[in-house]
């Protein structure tokens, strides 16, 4: 049982099964019970990173996924081809684990902008090594980066990562922008040991002109130790940054994003807060989710997953797989439940789901 506590499911909903299609209006898309429509894939490569964050990995790291249960390159793109051609897919981001430890990275890049030509792709990376890939990934049709950076403290930053990595994450930033990935984003997760440096943070990524979003804690580390009373809430982040900064709401960008905006000292540059527990957005929710193995994850707090690596590796059409994630999608929770008394976090961690 020790791989279900550190986020991989035991179980998979069963291939031969087609998820229930009752009520679904005739669409392409991937519409939902409750009215909502993905265009935002995010497909995670792997589980494994080159960091232990808290409030993600456990110290040891999770369970390696053995090489033939991961998606292969060819696989992943055809996914994406599917997602862009058949299910209106309209942005499409790499996530992990970190992606940048898959040696054929460059590869996924290239052939899923093959794919799904005019569809943005972008990355969610710690940036670790990013300063020896920045330029290939870019070349292959790589368009932006999200770099999870935390703190500019590099004490701080090493307690939090387990690893003292702030000088390469800062080269990997500085060859992203030689290589033109931008605009850049910085994702930092609003902790109790790092909130005396936001401020830092947010006048770093002024001076740098990147744009940075702090997200809410969620109950999704590896090792459990999430707590609510502990939660640095989108009110406190806002009263932290407000002694620092004249913060004027801006709202969001659209419907479906998740960060609220605030414009800085009267902008334009502003400051983004993803209040994923205290501020639900689920209603809003325009996400679909590919884990590392091949399975849709309609949710991120929802544990029921369709298993599509066994139609890849099958001999099925794109026309029978696309109807099984149109499934998938059509079957996904209203929300995270989050503040329910009877909410049970998910099985995976956010490592093995994918940001």
């Amino acid at each position: 049982m020790s791989s279900v506590a550190l986020g991989i499911p035991a179980l998979r909903r069963d291939p031969s099964t087609a998820p229930s299609m009752e009520g679904r209006p005739d669409s392409a898309e991937l519409v939902d019970s409750f009215g909502r429509v993905a265009h935002d894939l995010r497909v995670s490569i792997t589980s494994a990173c080159s960091l232990r964050c808290t409030y993600c990995m456990p110290a040891e790291g999770l369970p390696v996924i053995p090489t033939d249960e991961l998606l292969s390159a060819h696989e992943i793109a055809r996914l994406v081809g599917i997602g862009a051609r058949d299910l209106g897919v309209r942005e499409v981001r790499f996530t992990g684990g970190e992606p940048l430890t898959r040696p054929d990275l460059v590869d996924i890049i290239r052939l899923s902008a093959l794919a799904a030509p005019g569809v943005e792709l972008s990355m969610t990376t710690n940036g670790v090594g990013l300063d020896r890939r920045a330029a290939a990934l870019a070349e292959a049709g790589l368009t932006r980066i999200n770099v999870s950076l935390d703190t500019i403290d590099r004490e701080h930053f090493a307690a939090v990562t387990r690893r003292d990595r702030l000088p390469a994450v800062l080269r990997g930033l500085d060859a992203a922008r030689e290589a033109g990935l931008g605009p850049i984003k910085i994702n930092a997760v609003a902790l109790r040991e790092t909130l005396p440096d936001a401020g830092d943070l947010l006048a770093w990524a002024l001076a740098n002109d990147v744009r940075l979003r702090f997200i809410e804690q969620m109950p999704l580390d590896a090792d459990e130790t999430w707590r609510r009373e502990n939660l640095v809430s989108a009110a406190e982040l806002l009263a932290e940054l407000g002694s620092r900064f004249a913060l004027t709401e801006a709202g969001r960008e659209d419907p479906s994003a998740p960060a609220e905006e605030w414009f800085v000292d009267g902008g334009p540059a502003t400051v983004g807060i993803i209040a994923s527990v205290t501020r639900s957005f689920c209603e809003a929710c325009d996400r679909t989710r590919l884990t590392a193995e091949g399975t849709v994850r309609s949710c991120l707090f929802g544990d029921d997953e369709t298993d599509l690596r066994s139609l890849l590796r099958d001999g099925s059409s794109d026309d029978l797989i696309a109807q099984y994630w149109r499934g998938a999608m059509w079957n996904k929770q209203a929300g995270h439940g989050i503040n329910a008394d009877d909410f049970h976090r998910p099985v995976r961690s956010m490592g093995a789901i994918g940001g």
